[in-house]
């Protein structure tokens, strides 16, 4: 897929998804018509980010062919903000999350936008220079701020780095 998946293409994708997100060729993205609507992401990630303690979800996993007849029902959902993400995979097995973009932020812990602007979370950029006053990390005084157990471990790893081991 180039550009942005419609929701139509989605539907007709979700078991090419699968194998993607199985072989780890690709990440969270999101789709939509004219714009990110919806997030498609690994359960495994949606898991490690705490989502099952974030969201409600339900005890069914949808199989690739139920979601994909429900797909636009969905999303219909989540443009009126009442959608809830929806787990699927193939026999039961939970491998994929489809939630609404807002979704996805909380469950990262993201800000939302401002009002009418369109941003799509799974590619944002941060900012990544150091603030005003920041300096370079000084080991020693890290150590000496953590206590003297820290700053004997410290001087164990130097010894043995000095030491070849």
């Amino acid at each position: 897929m180039s550009g942005m998946a419609s929701v139509a293409q989605m539907a007709g994708e979700l078991v090419g998804v699968l194998g993607r997100f199985r072989g780890g060729r690709t990440r969270a993205f999101s789709f939509g018509d004219g714009g990110p609507e919806a997030v498609m992401l690994t359960y495994d990630e949606f898991e490690d980010l705490g989502g099952e303690h974030k969201f409600v979800v339900g005890d069914v996993v949808v199989g690739p062919g139920e979601l994909a007849g429900g797909l636009g029902a969905v999303v219909e959902a989540v443009r009126r903000g009442d959608g809830v993400p929806v787990v699927w995979g193939e026999d039961g097995e939970p491998e994929a999350v489809v939630m609404s973009t807002a979704q996805y932020r909380e469950l990262r812990g993201d800000d939302q936008p401002p009002a009418g602007v369109v941003d799509d979370p799974t590619v944002r950029v941060y900012a990544t220079e150091p603030l005003p006053g920041s300096r370079p990390l000084d080991l020693d005084e890290w150590a000496a701020r953590m206590g003297p157990e820290t700053q004997e471990i410290l001087e164990e790893l130097r010894r043995e780095d000095r030491d070849g081991r």
